[in-house]
């Protein structure tokens, strides 16, 4: 399934707080970008289209939302394509830049050891 950068963004909303309406999804969203009410309910329609979000119930006229798919199941082969594209096939590049580049807590070098001990 092929997500928008905005579609992940409101899927990413729903993902965190189970089920939510478009008015709270457009509320949110305002918080971070200017974005009109009618913008944000195209994409909760275009994601309702692609059955990656499903309605729930209604309170009143109101719809609720929540996700019709994992997280997991959509992030796989989105870092997949990545490492695809950005990193032209190649893992390393990605390790690479996490372990040099970024800020890992403790936690995280653990979570990290911890899955490279498992593949050993």
């Amino acid at each position: 399934m092929k997500l928008s950068e905005f579609e992940l963004e409101v899927i990413n909303l729903l993902w965190k707080s189970q089920e939510s309406s478009a008015p709270e999804l457009h509320k949110e969203i305002s918080k971070t970008k200017k974005v009109t009410y009618s913008t944000v309910k195209t994409i909760i329609d275009r994601l309702e289209k692609k059955k990656a979000i499903e309605r729930m119930k209604n309170q009143g006229r109101t719809i609720i939302y929540s996700p019709a798919i994992e997280q997991e199941s959509l992030q796989k082969p989105m870092i997949n394509k990545f490492i695809e594209k950005v990193c032209a096939g190649n893992p390393r590049l990605l390790l690479n830049h996490l372990l040099e580049d970024e800020k890992l807590s403790d936690e995280d070098i653990k979570y990290l050891q911890s899955v490279l001990d498992k593949r050993k």
